[in-house]
């Protein structure tokens, strides 16, 4: 074990660079006939990183119910997930480089991802592009190895593509859980930037999903024999969300995301309604609602916002199109489509199915 180890802290940005780097690690060392990153492990062990799981940034929307219905460890196994992503876009760019074995393959928000090392044909160029806080820490953790350039800019500064400077055999570009952290008026610049750059060059990401069903249908999941402890347990998560969580998130949160949230309480189904935009107002409307009510409310609240306040999702890639008409789609699927499910457990495999069966996300491999 590494004695001293780096302390890194960047805030939210840091939580999601460093909780992927740890899910690659942990479903590495517990799932490795499924998924296996040396990289990621030997980086992993470098770090003084926990992931705390019950932290958040945002009203949880989605992330309640994940913490509701599932174990501690469930919820540990959840950023495991995001390693499945890894697992399609490894497969996407090792048949993108087949074909073109001297591509660039640029890497947008790379965090401390490990692709590279996982796919590298020995021939390809590499660019890893994150904020230059994020590109200091990896160049600290793991120096530029030969053919691999990183590039501190934004994915929306225009500027950065000067810094691609071979494009002879092709663009592939991968972009993990970056892109649904948009606003779309931002989704549709980085598209059009994309298309004006790198004409016929391709792109994988992943994108969430516009879910129905809601809490409804996440009970469904389960046994019926389970179904009412698992409501019930919804009510009392509700009322410790409403006080822990959204209360301290307004307080920190901008304008137009309060809002946001304002709004669409205000245009719910439920028959009391909201009478104003302060906290005030909300803590009054929420305490006079039933319990039955919390949960519809709930319910709509999730599907209005698609998971969480101010990202972007899309139900279907061809939507895309209409950003950009030089955008054409080579594919899309369910983020866990394809991935062997045998050697895990049945609550992780009941995600994976209920969000492969809702389209909660999906891959999306556009040309552009």
């Amino acid at each position: 074990m590494q004695k001293d180890k780096v302390k890194i802290t960047l805030g939210g940005t840091s939580a999601s660079m460093l909780g992927c780097l740890w899910g690659r690690a942990q479903m590495s060392r517990e799932y490795r006939s499924l998924f296996y990153d040396a990289k990621a492990i030997e980086l992993a062990e470098k770090i003084d990183y926990v992931p705390d799981f019950s932290a958040s940034d945002v009203p949880p929307f989605e992330d309640v119910m994940i913490n509701i219905f599932f174990s501690h460890k469930i919820n540990q196994t959840r950023f495991g997930l995001f390693t499945l992503r890894a697992k399609q876009f490894d497969y996407k760019v090792k048949a993108y480089i087949e074909e073109h074995p001297y591509a660039s393959v640029i890497n947008i928000a790379a965090g401390l991802d490990t692709t590279f090392y996982r796919v590298d044909d020995g021939l390809i160029h590499w660019y890893d592009l994150d904020l230059p806080a994020v590109i200091d820490i990896r160049r600290q953790l793991l120096p530029e190895p030969d053919r691999v350039i990183y590039i501190a800019k934004s994915l929306l500064d225009p500027n950065w593509f000067e810094d691609v400077t071979y494009t002879e055999d092709g663009v592939f570009m991968i972009a993990g859980g970056v892109l649904h952290s948009l606003e779309e008026s931002q989704v549709k610049q980085f598209f059009s930037m994309l298309a004006d750059n790198f004409p016929d060059g391709e792109i994988v990401f992943d994108a969430m999903s516009r879910l129905g069903g809601g809490f409804r249908g996440r009970i469904d999941m389960f046994p019926p024999e389970q179904r009412d402890a698992m409501r019930a347990t919804l009510i009392d998560a509700l009322k410790d969300w409403w006080e822990e969580v959204l209360k301290d998130w307004w307080k920190k949160a901008p304008q137009d995301e309060k809002d946001k949230v304002s709004d669409i309480v205000a245009t719910l189904k439920i028959p009391t309604k909201l009478k104003g935009k302060e906290w005030s107002d909300l803590e009054a409307w929420w305490d006079q609602i039933s319990d039955t009510e919390k949960a519809e409310a709930l319910n709509d609240l999730m599907t209005a916002f698609g998971g969480k306040v101010g990202t972007w999702s899309v139900k279907d890639a061809n939507e895309i199109t209409k950003l950009n008409s030089h955008i054409t789609v080579i594919d899309q699927f369910p983020l866990f489509k394809n991935v062997p499910r045998d050697s895990l457990s049945a609550d992780i495999q009941r995600v994976m199915d209920y969000s492969d069966k809702n389209g909660g996300s999906n891959i999306i491999h556009l040309r552009v």
